[in-house]
């Protein structure tokens, strides 16, 4: 899964470059991977295939945030950036957001959503004033939640998905 985010991370950024609606890459461990490309649905939907399947990625502040069961964004938070990943059963999502809460109050929240949905937060790491947290669940549910004040804002940013880490 982390080959398949690496590449379509990098097909997001070729997009934003003009770069073509379909093709082949290579990645570094010689993998090829065909993708195509859809930026008219108000963000980017690439789809790729790969030897471990079929994965699409929808990208945009447009695209429908799509959360497991138990989570969801905090409240009054404007949703800057949403990353859908699909690969045959497997969910994940990336979602950056905005919030007049502190980084405290918004960590606070995830902790209680990850906890009640079975996920055991095992790393908690505050440099400077960027706060994150994360940890998993039992059945391989992967979690983070990293806040930053920004004025008087604050940044978030929540990741959450099935199997990312293979």
């Amino acid at each position: 899964m982390k080959r398949i985010i690496a590449a379509v991370t990098g097909l997001l950024l070729l997009s934003a470059c003009g770069a073509e609606r379909s093709g082949t890459i290579t990645t570094e461990d010689g993998e090829e991977i065909d993708y195509t490309l859809d930026t008219d649905s108000g963000g980017a939907t690439i789809t790729a295939e790969t030897e471990d399947g079929t994965a699409t990625v929808r990208t945009g502040a447009d695209v429908p945030v799509d959360l497991p069961s138990g989570f969801s964004i905090y409240p009054g938070a404007e949703v800057l950036n949403n990353v859908i990943i699909d690969r045959e059963g497997d969910k994940g999502a990336m979602v950056s957001m905005t919030s007049d809460a502190s980084a405290a109050d918004m960590v606070a929240f995830y902790r209680k959503q990850a906890e009640a949905a079975g996920i055991k937060i095992e790393t908690e790491v505050k440099t400077g004033a960027m706060t994150m947290i994360g940890g998993e669940s039992e059945s391989g549910t992967g979690f983070s939640f990293m806040a930053t004040p920004n004025g008087d804002a604050t940044n978030g940013q929540l990741m959450i998905g099935d199997k990312f880490a293979q």
